[in-house]
C-alpha cells in the first residue's frame, strides 16, 4: 500500500510536466507551420547537400 502512496503523486507530477513541456512548446512556436515545413522537405535545395 506504501507503493501506492509514493507512485500516486509522482505519476501526477509527470503527467504535470509532460503537460508544461506541451504547453513550452506550443509558447515557442513549434506548430506555427506545418504546411511549409511538408512542402520545404521536398524541395531540392543544393546547400543541403554535403561537400
Amino acid at each position: 500500500m506504501n507503493i501506492v502512496l509514493f507512485l500516486a503523486p509522482f505519476s501526477v507530477g509527470l503527467g504535470l510536466m509532460a503537460l508544461g513541456a506541451f504547453w513550452w512548446t506550443l509558447r515557442a512556436g513549434q506548430y506555427d507551420d506545418p504546411v511549409g515545413d511538408a512542402s520545404r522537405i521536398l524541395l531540392d535545395d543544393d546547400d543541403d547537400r554535403p561537400l
